[in-house]
């Protein structure tokens, strides 16, 4: 056998690994996440990220999982989503509501890749959507701030103007006055999702008004560490448990679950199954938890709130059940009506009793 011959045999041996090697490869499913906020901001972002890990924890070798945090909504999301893709990610999950856009517009261009979007609702053949029911965990929470308040004073840290933050909004206090007829509540805006100073400084402002229970839907432990600065303040955890501020000022948390769903994802683009879905689970799917209610609230409230989850878990209760007016008084529900998901998903105004105007979305 001379030298050339053995040179060829070594030369079709190394083309048949490297297949074999690039089969392998293939194997793996490489799959990318877009984070709004830095994966240690102990709220939003930080859930998403331990879902990341639960998938790799999960799966082991048969997935490879990367991330980007602390992307800005907007252009800056398509070049971080389009980078992902040349680096061989083949199922993408972007994590934030204003990431909805981009994802469409990256998605359109690459049609053999799978996008998911977190509170969104824009959807494409390979894109799908994702939400939890927070709602359902705000009327806990309301029903638990009614409750413990003592000025009658309640504060809401929102975002953006967007219905899911509205819908937490309208849920707490529709549960906080149930429990407590004297209960006003003053919203904030923050115009952010992780913006620490002025989270903190939202709070702030809240405590000098005259409040000593402060919700949020914003992403850090600010109001928390704020609200500890006060005597008789209390706040809740927020998609995260933060339970660095038990047993106060945090008395109860709602917790993003987002582990299950992640792994139900991947198996699915693993398996070949995957389709463009939308999701949206609550208390009763596991998606939306209620964190350890602490011994800072009294035996009979904590019984009643969870008393409260228990029966939105079961569905036998709707947060958003009639009669219920809209703010200027004009009819939204009947005795025993409840809304259709798609109205609670467009929600643009509060309920009867909230003071103050819902600024216009940017």
């Amino acid at each position: 056998m001379n030298r050339r011959t053995l040179l060829a045999m070594g030369t079709a041996l190394g083309l048949t690994l490297g297949l074999a090697g690039g089969a392998l490869a293939q194997d793996k499913l490489k799959i990318g996440f877009i984070y709004v906020g830095p994966i240690g901001d102990g709220g939003w972002t930080y859930q998403h990220d331990q879902g990341r890990l639960a998938v790799e924890e999960h799966f082991g070798d048969r997935v490879e999982t990367i991330y980007q945090e602390s992307v800005p909504e907007g252009a800056d999301s398509e070049r971080a989503m389009t980078q992902m893709v040349l680096q061989g990610a083949k199922l993408i999950f972007t994590t934030s509501f204003g990431f909805m856009d981009p994802t469409v517009n990256v998605a359109a261009k690459f049609p053999d890749v799978k996008f998911e979007h977190a509170t969104g609702y824009k959807q494409a053949p390979n894109l799908a959507t994702y939400d939890a029911r927070f709602y359902e965990g705000r009327a806990v929470m309301g029903t638990i701030a009614g409750r413990m308040t003592k000025s009658n004073k309640i504060g809401y840290i929102g975002s953006y103007p967007i219905p899911e933050v509205i819908q937490g909004i309208n849920s707490s206090y529709i549960h906080a006055k149930k429990v407590n007829p004297d209960v006003e509540m003053s919203v904030v805006w923050a115009y952010t999702w992780f913006d620490p100073a002025k989270e903190a400084d939202a709070a702030k402002a809240l405590i000098e008004q005259g409040v000593d229970v402060i919700l949020q839907h914003t992403d850090s432990t600010a109001p928390l560490a704020e609200a500890a600065k006060t005597p008789g303040v209390i706040g809740f955890g927020q998609a995260s448990d933060m339970a660095e501020y038990k047993p106060s000022p945090r008395v109860s948390s709602i917790i993003d679950n987002w582990a299950p769903y992640y792994i139900k994802r991947v198996q699915a683009a693993l398996d070949g199954t995957w389709e463009s879905t939308h999701t949206w689970g609550g208390i009763g799917e596991g998606e939306v938890q209620i964190g350890e209610i602490t011994d800072a609230v009294p035996a009979e409230v904590k019984a009643e709130a969870e008393a409260l989850a228990a029966k939105i878990a079961s569905g036998e209760y709707h947060p958003f059940t009639g009669p219920l007016k809209k703010q200027d008084g004009s009819d939204w529900l009947a005795e025993g009506e409840t809304p259709e998901d798609s109205v609670l998903t467009g929600m643009d105004f509060y309920v009867e009793g909230i003071k103050g105007e819902i600024p216009k979305s940017n």
